[in-house]
């Protein structure tokens, strides 16, 4: 058998993952605060890269014009055309990033600069403590205490640890835990809930009462709603169990939950929908974005002779190419999100005018192909995006849920399912609360045929506790 060499051509199709092409499909599933960063970061060490001053803007608003016709393109494998453009011509012509967005007057500071620190737990315990009748030694056990306790106000480390730390006795260590737990909230520093609530019914005035007779000797028939049995052990009448009760639900079983450190999270929607007159119109949130522009100083390097030698306008041009296609990318990323928005307002109209019940099933595929690009496009688009409708301030992933299918065959969103079962259960007695097995029977009657199971997952999602534990006796 001959072995031989022989050359062939063949004609293939290859996309090539360049770093031009990675960069424009990091942009698209960026959020608007990691889009700010990452210009900041490109501005830093990209010398060609500016950001554009108001005075630009009324010139961009005239090229932005030019831009509206235009439709968006999805992000190709190769940077098209960038290596045949003619630098010297392109530096005379580009002078901005176009904006469509005429800036706002600065009205000064925001009310987040006048805003003060919120207090925490631990400073308002050591406040109280320090207009205390405590000794130094009371103060330095007392500040370890308060030291040791988590977000929710209990003391989240063993006693003898603290006692050992402070080279104290534990004796002397317990007396101190008393003094702070007569501070302000009541139930804070205690060892567990049982102890918290004790600590608070006893502030209240009602202690060696049913109520803290039922927290120290009746927990579990507590959490379990068998007040009979708490009646029968304690041999008092139903009715006083029900109004001890009825106390306890009213307690605080986190103390410390009004001196919580979280900070609210606020979210800058991506996209605004308005209704003018019977339309809805998309209009995109451009404020905080990064206005980039190539820089003149550089423009005039390029573009006059003698300026510079070979090797700085090769380097100036490499850093013009990656620049371009920066400001390329942002600016196809705006115009994408634009139009998977106006995809979603026209498959979602009826739940824009009407509410979350009137949803529609939609998935990935259908935008896609209504605004023919791909399904991974759509998905990079929607993630961490938001949307401000008349029905709120949405995720844009959240217009996205699957379906079932009625007995008619029309389709119906999980979603519509879910605020069915919440009308539902909101509408029971809350002394004979309704089985997931009756939601199961009630939606069949409206043609919604779905299993026991998928309620209960359902209702879980919404935060819904069994029926068992939704029953009230009183």
């Amino acid at each position: 058998m001959a072995f031989e060499l022989k050359q062939t051509m063949k004609l293939a199709q290859q996309l090539v993952m360049t770093p031009q092409l990675q960069q424009a499909i990091k942009l698209l599933q960026l959020s608007r605060l990691e889009l700010v960063n990452m210009a900041s970061q490109e501005l830093q060490e990209n010398p060609l890269l500016e950001e554009s001053s108001v005075v630009d803007m009324e010139k961009s608003l005239l090229e932005g014009e030019r831009e509206k016709d235009r439709g968006p393109e999805e992000v190709k494998g190769e940077l098209e055309g960038v290596k045949d453009i003619n630098w010297d011509e392109y530096m005379q012509n580009y002078e901005y990033y176009p904006r469509p967005v005429p800036p706002k007057e600065d009205p000064g500071r925001g009310v987040e600069a006048t805003l003060t620190k919120k207090t925490s737990l631990v400073d308002h315990l050591v406040w109280q403590l320090r207009l205390s009748h405590l000794s130094g030694k009371e103060i330095e056990a007392a500040e370890m205490i308060v030291g040791n306790l988590n977000e929710d106000g209990y003391v989240d480390c063993p006693l003898e640890e603290i006692a050992h730390a402070c080279g104290m006795e534990i004796s002397f260590v317990e007396q101190v835990l008393s003094r702070v737990q007569e501070l302000d909230p009541p139930g804070v520093a205690a060892r567990n809930l049982q102890e918290c609530l004790i600590l608070q019914v006893r502030r209240l005035g009602v202690g060696n009462t049913i109520v803290e007779a039922i927290l120290k000797d009746h927990m579990q028939e507590l959490e379990k709603r068998r007040y009979d049995i708490i009646a029968k052990q304690l041999r008092e009448p139903l009715e006083d169990i029900h109004a001890a009760v009825s106390v306890i639900t009213h307690l605080e079983p986190r103390p410390g939950r009004p001196y919580a450190g979280e900070e609210p999270l606020y979210i800058i929607p991506d996209v605004y929908v308005y209704k003018v007159d019977d339309e809805y119109v998309v209009v995109l949130n451009e404020d905080g974005l990064p206005k980039l522009r190539i820089s003149g100083y550089y423009r005039n390097i390029l573009s006059k002779q003698g300026m510079a030698g070979t090797d700085t306008k090769e380097y100036i041009q490499d850093k013009l190419r990656s620049a371009a296609w920066l400001i390329k990318s942002i600016h196809q990323r705006q115009r994408t999100i634009y139009k998977v928005a106006c995809s979603i307002v026209n498959f979602q109209r009826e739940f824009l005018d009407k509410g979350v019940s009137f949803l529609n099933p939609l998935v990935l595929r259908d935008v896609a192909e209504d605004i023919d690009m791909h399904e991974s496009t759509i998905s990079r688009v929607t993630t961490n995006k938001y949307m401000h409708t008349p029905q709120g301030i949405l995720e844009m992933k959240y217009f996205f849920k699957s379906s079932i299918t009625q007995k008619a065959g029309k389709k119906i969103s999980s979603e519509t399912i879910k605020e069915r079962i919440r009308q539902i259960i909101a509408q029971e007695d809350p002394r004979k609360p309704i089985s997931d097995q009756e939601i199961v029977s009630i939606l069949k009657a409206s043609d919604v045929d779905i299993a026991r199971r998928t309620v209960a997952k359902y209702r879980e999602n919404l935060g819904i506790l069994p029926s068992m534990k939704r029953k009230k006796m009183f």
